[in-house]
């Protein structure tokens, strides 16, 4: 049995070093994290895509539609009219539109407004001004949330789908190029407008490249294997050349797949690997830390064991039946 012995120089060359213990605890808690962090980090990615979404998009909106409202709606008088009577807002039976309240900044509005408002208000203090009161009346009575969230999904998408028609036409890829033009003349903007339309037609355009299969090859250089997708069968000359049929194959980059080296290699030098592409995106984006499940090490011993019953079981057999007259 061998001994550890430690030196000045460390360990023994003859000596395997100590095998590392892993505290249970720690491995506990890692395995739990390995199991909260990807559903827990999904859902905040959509809370915070959500939340963005509302604070640029559907609340500036929300605001916009609101102030439009009020002044189609608003009626906001300086002086009462002759028929008309200013009550307070303990005044009782004042749903007849001949009554009218005075708002802090001077100014007579509806008492049915106001006792909308003053009824949903709580403990909130009431807008100051008419148009304060207004502009929360119709948020109460036009602009409900059940009411507005429905609308706008689906004025927005309309909007994603005209907008999708028109730059697909002649007039909007000539927009959309002057467009970008501009932007990459700007210093700064460029390079952040350049990084984030590379994710966005990775994860929004269609694919107009139809990848066969993942398989690894040996570049940039023997000993070095990367993987890529099969594109076509290649040129004929370069196969001529190569007196064996080739393969073209797209050498992507960590961590944006969406940009890579374009080969072309002997078919008999290309791996085949089980994996879908989505996997290999995943492989690659995530850089080599989100490994396939059948590729793990585990998955590579169960298959040598399956293997290796599938031939003791076939050499049995094989035994049998030389064994039978």
């Amino acid at each position: 049995m061998n001994e550890y012995k430690k030196g000045n120089a460390g360990w023994a060359q003859d000596s395997p070093p100590p095998a590392r213990v892993v505290h249970p605890f720690r491995s506990a808690v890692f395995r739990g994290l390995g199991v909260v962090v990807p559903p827990l980090l999904t859902i905040v990615i959509f809370f915070w895509v959500a939340g963005t979404i509302n604070h640029y998009v559907l609340h500036p909106v929300t605001v916009g539609s609101r102030d439009v409202l009020v002044l189609a709606l608003a009626d906001v008088r300086d002086v009462v009219p002759a028929d008309g009577k200013v009550i307070d807002r303990l005044a009782p039976d004042a749903d007849s539109t001949n009554y009218y309240y005075e708002t802090p900044d001077r100014k007579y509005i509806p008492y049915s407004v106001f006792d909308v408002v003053r009824r949903h208000q709580g403990t909130e203090p009431l807008p100051e001004s008419a148009k304060g009161i207004y502009g929360r009346y119709v948020e109460l009575v036009y602009l409900r949330p059940y009411v507005v969230v429905p609308v706008f999904l689906t004025v927005f998408l309309l909007v994603l789908y005209l907008l999708g028609r028109f730059m697909a036409a002649g007039i909007g890829r000539l927009f959309v190029r002057t467009f970008e033009r501009g932007i990459h003349r700007l210093p700064l903007v460029r390079n952040v407008y350049s990084s984030v339309k590379q994710v966005s037609d990775f994860l929004f355009s269609p694919r107009h490249i139809e990848f066969n299969r993942v398989v690894a090859v040996e570049y940039p250089r023997m000993g070095i294997w990367s993987l890529g997708f099969v594109t076509s069968e290649s040129m004929v000359d370069i196969a001529a050349a190569a007196h064996e049929p080739m393969l073209a194959v797209l050498i992507p980059t960590s961590p944006m797949p969406v940009t890579g080296y374009t080969v072309n290699v002997k078919k008999s030098e290309a791996l085949d690997l089980d994996l879908t592409v989505d996997q290999a995106c995943q492989f690659i984006i995530s850089c080599g830390v989100v490994v396939p499940p059948q590729q793990l090490q585990d998955a590579l011993e169960k298959r040598a064991k399956a293997q290796a019953l599938e031939s003791d079981a076939a050499s049995s057999t094989g035994e049998k039946d030389a064994i039978k007259p």
